[in-house]
């Protein structure tokens, strides 16, 4: 069968839509199915809380609380591309750059992918805010010292919650009763295995409780940054750091959290098992916890 030129052009230009419908279609799924990612930011309310109220308000729960929680619409990783190349380009290179360098890194933004658009920067917006930029970037991009932390370092919640690899979500109000002090939460997973990123402000551990269970249960605590303690009932309480794994049997008495001058945070991974529930017990001594470094 001889086909002619019409007809393959024809073909050819049918082919071409239904390929660019199907793309369509598929970004389209893609978006539909990209969940927005709360931000928490309380660096406004900790250094001008009593100075400026509003504007922290403004920063903590405008800025980061609505602008940057809209990442189902832009994501995390553009957001930080674009908030980066308006702090170069205006000329801004002190900590608050520094800060989004770092944010930029947590979000995915690669080593090669910021020079590449500080070197695009310094092409429209000057060369030498370029070679500022480029400063900070590599101090960023070449500190390993967030993850070679000791036992002896201590970190501040802002810190923490700027540099976290999982989101940290927000205030844990629903728990907020068996815990002394302000501790945050975001459940990253609720199937196959319930995982918590658990988040402590310095001075802030939950009360004494148990996971009970017939069989199996318990929980794991994965410690990803800050300094913290564990402790179980009768023996003396454990220093932790990130990298420490914690096996919790079921139905053993403890406590954990944070260091008195330090802010902590691990994931909580609730080990599967028959029967289980939470027994919520008494507050941990402030005279013991107290006695810890």
């Amino acid at each position: 069968m001889k086909i002619t030129k019409k007809i393959i052009v024809g073909l050819a230009a049918v082919m071409l839509m239904s390929t660019n419908l199907l793309n369509v279609e598929a970004a389209e799924m893609a978006d539909n199915t990209r969940k927005a990612v709360k931000v928490v930011q309380t660096a406004g309310r900790q250094q001008l809380g009593e100075f400026a109220p509003d504007f922290a308000r403004y920063n903590d729960d405008i800025l980061f609380g609505e602008v940057w929680s809209k990442n189902d619409m832009l994501s995390l990783h553009d957001r930080s591309i674009v908030t980066v190349s308006a702090l170069v380009a205006s000329g801004i290179t002190d900590s608050s750059l520094k800060y989004h360098l770092q944010s930029a890194k947590n979000n995915g933004v690669t080593k090669e992918e910021m020079a590449e658009i500080i070197t695009q920067l310094g092409f429209y917006g000057g060369w030498p805010k370029a070679w500022a930029a480029f400063n900070l970037a590599k101090e960023v991009y070449n500190d390993t010292s967030a993850v070679a932390k000791t036992a002896s370092d201590n970190e501040t919640l802002e810190n923490i919650m700027a540099t976290s690899l999982f989101p940290v979500g927000g205030e844990n109000v629903n728990y907020a009763q068996y815990f002394d002090g302000t501790s945050y939460l975001n459940m990253l997973s609720m199937d196959q295995v319930i995982i918590g990123n658990v988040t402590f402000e310095p001075g802030c551990r939950n009360h004494w409780h148990i996971h009970h269970a017939d069989k199996g249960g318990g929980q794991m605590l994965l410690v990803t940054a800050g300094r913290g303690y564990y402790q179980e009932w009768g023996k003396a309480p454990q220093e932790l750091k990130p990298g420490d794994v914690v096996h919790i049997p079921a139905n053993v008495k403890h406590w954990h959290g944070a260091a008195p001058n330090s802010a902590f945070q691990h994931l909580a991974i609730e080990v599967p098992g028959e029967n289980t529930s939470n027994e919520w017990c008494e507050a941990v001594d402030s005279g013991e916890y107290n006695k810890l470094k």
